[in-house]
């Protein structure tokens, strides 16, 4: 990868997103070949996708899809808006749900905090609402646990991206999404209670943060 670009692209954006996450992205940038060829193809379904979008001039809706909508659709969803904001792609909107309720992992909620995201609980009980802010000049993210088909979310016209194999298994068919991708990660939630649980959660986070950083970086913008 070009050095001099990616130093480029950090300066433009140094000023809006948070001073921590910018260092943060100013990594993960340069870890695009790390990502297996195998993988890349698979990211390409979702950058044909929002391309096509742009070239018809429409608005693009993706909805991250896990099974408890607790975990990696969060952190999907999440880390796909701030790369639409890196690289300034226009009228592209993130959002997540689940095959069914549960609610945000709080081991979520620590993870991005540490990465340089501004975190407001909203509301406080069995389903939290929390508010993410990466960038002083955008909207902040609101997430909570949700249905898929919640009324939150786009009813139509939107790409149904399936972060984990279970919800892809049991969930078939996705009713009025245009197009569905498989994008299946592994479950931080296996190392829950463990020593391992803090460590696994931030690699998880930053893998999901790479890919999608990478997916908005191969988008034409002319």
């Amino acid at each position: 990868m070009d050095k001099n670009r990616v130093v480029n692209q950090i300066q433009d954006v140094v000023k809006m997103i948070t001073k921590e996450l910018n260092l943060l992205i100013e990594q993960l940038v340069t870890k695009f070949d790390e990502i297996s060829e195998e993988r890349k193809s698979a990211l390409m379904g979702l950058v044909d996708f929002i391309q096509n979008k742009r070239n018809n001039n429409e608005i693009t809706d993706l909805i991250f899809i896990c099974t408890h909508n607790s975990r990696r659709s969060h952190l999907a969803q999440i880390w796909a808006q701030t790369a639409v904001s890196f690289y300034n792609i226009p009228n592209v909107f993130c959002y997540s749900g689940g095959t069914e309720t549960t609610a945000l992992y709080p081991s979520v909620t620590q993870t991005l905090l540490s990465s340089g995201f501004k975190i407001q609980q909203l509301s406080k009980n069995e389903n939290s609402v929390y508010s993410f802010k990466f960038d002083e000049n955008q909207p902040s993210i609101i997430c909570f646990s949700k249905r898929y088909s919640d009324i939150f979310n786009p009813q139509s016209n939107f790409a149904a991206v399936m972060t984990c194999t279970h919800a892809e298994e049991n969930c078939p068919f996705i009713p009025n999404a245009t197009k569905r991708i498989s994008l299946p990660y592994n479950d931080p939630k296996e190392f829950d209670g463990t020593p391992l649980q803090k460590a696994k959660y931030e690699e998880r986070s930053l893998e999901i943060g790479i890919e999608m950083l990478y997916v908005f970086s191969k988008l034409k913008t002319g």
